[in-house]
């Protein structure tokens, strides 16, 4: 990989597959193209996908992010993030005359769409998932009725539901694969009856991502992932390699963040990074570890991945004329970009 070095004995496992998904590569895409095909801003409800960087870059190139949908003024675009939305920010959209983009994960649409299912047929659904994190409060929304948060084994025994005959379970798509399905098995001794989704909600990128460092856990002392400490699928890598075996495991937004005595006594090091990191700042990390002798690279692939998405269908019409027509159509002032 053309780092090589002769005789230090030093060297780094390189997962694979690492970083950006299908998911949060449509998203960041999305911003971008609407960026170019409408002018900024491009106003976006929370963070589009949970990285530093991205959101920095985004920044400078005219998206606005903002926490909520009411701090978008009339006649602009919103755009709803990769970890979506429940049904009532989209009503706050309509209702504040705003052109909407969704950019939410397919794979999070698809665990949306189980819950309303689920719901219809009246099952109590439980969502194993983080409080507070955007994609459970998303899924949440879509029934809040019939969902109950899951979160991790210890919340087992709380867990009340009305007929142990219509129970199903749902996950958000980031978690731990281990820590969940612990959380699975033990919803199923509590409930023997407990039906589980047409298809694993945890995405195939968390998992596969999962696996890499699985495998290069055992032989690396310390492993350096690369992401955010607000993305719950990169502190997730962080547990599962301390799990596999590796001495000591830390998460970073940047190279610079790494501290040199974490190498003390290490010879490999595995680095991965989150499903939502650019693979510049892994090349800075794989650099700042070459420049202290860890120049010899291994890749340690786990799965081949070609899963990609089609860019949201709202790109391919004029959201600006439709935000200005929301404006005229219900009255009242807006400040629509140029």
């Amino acid at each position: 990989m053309g780092r090589m070095t002769a005789s230090s004995g030093r060297r780094v496992l390189l997962a694979a597959p690492r970083g950006y998904c299908a998911g949060v590569d449509r998203a960041v895409i999305a911003v971008e193209k609407a960026l170019e095909q409408y002018g900024a801003p491009i106003y976006v409800r929370h963070e589009i996908v949970h990285n530093k960087y991205v959101v920095q870059t985004l920044e400078k190139k005219g998206a606005i992010f903002v926490e909520r949908t009411e701090e978008v003024p009339p006649g602009n675009i919103v755009m709803f993030s990769a970890h979506g939305v429940a049904p009532v920010v989209h009503e706050e959209a309509r209702q504040g005359r705003l052109a909407t983009i969704d950019a939410t994960c397919p794979l999070v649409t698809k665990v949306h769409k189980e819950a309303v299912r689920y719901a219809s047929e009246d099952y109590d659904i439980l969502l194993i998932g983080h409080e507070g994190h955007e994609e459970v409060i998303g899924t949440s929304g879509e029934a809040p009725d019939h969902i109950q948060l899951v979160d991790g084994p210890d919340d087992v025994d709380k867990v009340e539901v009305r007929d142990p005959s219509k129970v199903v379970w749902l996950s958000q798509t980031t978690l731990s694969v281990d820590e969940t399905m612990e959380t699975v098995d033990a919803l199923k001794t509590k409930f023997p009856g407990l039906v589980s989704p047409p298809s694993d909600d945890i995405c195939y990128a968390t998992q596969n991502r999962q696996l890499a460092v699985k495998q290069m856990g055992a032989e690396a002392e310390l492993v350096i992932v690369v992401g955010s400490r607000n993305s719950s699928n990169s502190k997730r890598l962080v547990e599962v390699a301390k799990l596999a075996g590796a001495r000591d495991a830390h998460l970073v937004d940047f190279a610079d963040e790494i501290d040199e005595s974490w190498l003390e006594g290490v010879t490999t090091v595995g680095v991965t990074s989150g499903a939502s990191v650019p693979e510049v700042l892994v090349e800075q990390v794989l650099e700042w570890l070459a420049e202290r002798g860890y120049g010899d690279v291994e890749l340690v692939r786990a799965a081949e991945e070609t899963i990609t998405f089609s860019l949201p269908k709202e790109l391919r019409r004029d959201l600006r004329e439709e935000a200005a027509a929301l404006v005229a159509e219900r009255g009242g002032s807006g400040t629509p970009a140029a």
